[in-house]
């Protein structure tokens, strides 16, 4: 939703159930301007999750139930993927998509291998849930094959060690301005060594002060150079879910837009920011807001 809120043309590739709640998904994702021609319709389940949200000094909860679900039963021959990529300037998935099922992991390596022989650039933020991986593969099984072909990912520590058994030691830690000690830069580093086809490896920072109050950055690596973000502090959170997704989907805008990394980063980052602020689940700020928020006076630059 937010790339259309930032006028472009985007498509969005799932499955839903044949029934009123499917129907209903599908009718509020169109009605902000995303194209959803390559759903497909089939099944009777919607995969569905449950969120405790958190307060002050309690954090959140959240309860997956997506085991059977519309989506869940997709394979590699489910989608056409030649003809969804038709035109496409970019493909983005995320690490929750390969965690539901074994043939949504085949869909999402077929999807990636599409892009990579059409020369799309190709964007994952790997976004590990511990509570997903349930059909019988290790995250470790699967995600390297997936990343080899990946050109940007969104990941921190948790993620690579999760995923590609990268483990940082104390040594490679560092003190990093009001986030403490982060070993980002040892994780973009193995990242980017490790795939041949990697581009950019880029790392939200969160200092969580309570549930309401959190400060936020990232940093971003093009397998030379470090670009350090805007910091933002955020000291009444309305909604911490979409976070992630938002980052990712200003960043592309940016980037297709100014072929920058930094003004890239830091349009993400001034997005997600806006997004703490904005109930539900994606946001709908306009790329008006976000590049007011990127020149507002006053916002500091990340700093070792």
């Amino acid at each position: 939703m937010s790339l259309a809120q930032f006028g472009d043309q985007v498509s969005y590739v799932s499955a839903i159930p044949n029934n009123d709640l499917g129907f209903t998904a599908l009718r509020e994702v169109n009605k902000w301007g995303v194209n959803t021609d390559h759903v497909k319709v089939g099944g009777d389940k919607m995969g569905l999750y449950f969120l405790e949200k958190g307060a002050s000094l309690r954090g959140g909860n959240i309860i997956y139930d997506r085991a059977g679900s519309a989506f869940s039963e997709v394979n590699a021959d489910t989608y056409n993927w030649e003809e969804i990529l038709e035109g496409a300037d970019w493909f983005h998935w995320t690490g929750i998509t390969p965690a539901v099922s074994a043939g949504a992991a085949e869909a999402t390596a077929r999807a990636i291998k599409i892009a990579r022989e059409r020369k799309i650039p190709v964007s994952c933020d790997l976004n590990y849930r511990s509570k997903l991986w349930k059909y019988g593969l290790e995250p470790k099984e699967v995600m390297p094959g997936l990343i080899q072909n990946t050109n940007i990912v969104l990941a921190n520590e948790e993620d690579v060690a999760k995923y590609l058994g990268i483990v940082p030691q104390e040594s490679n830690y560092e003190e990093l301005e009001g986030f403490g000690k982060r070993s980002y830069s040892f994780i973009s580093r193995m990242v980017h060594a490790r795939f041949p086809h990697m581009h950019s490896v880029i790392t939200t920072l969160r200092q969580t002060i309570n549930a309401s109050h959190n400060r936020w950055s990232g940093v971003v690596y093009n397998g030379t150079e470090f670009f350090h973000g805007q910091v933002h502090d955020i000291s009444a959170i309305v909604d911490r879910v979409g976070g992630g997704d938002a980052f990712m989907a200003a960043f592309i805008h940016a980037k297709l837009k100014y072929r920058d990394l930094e003004k890239a980063l830091n349009f993400g980052l001034a997005a997600a920011a806006l997004k703490l602020s904005i109930p539900g689940d994606y946001n709908v700020v306009t790329e008006a807001e976000v590049d007011q928020l990127v020149g507002k006076q006053g916002v500091s630059m990340l700093s070792r």
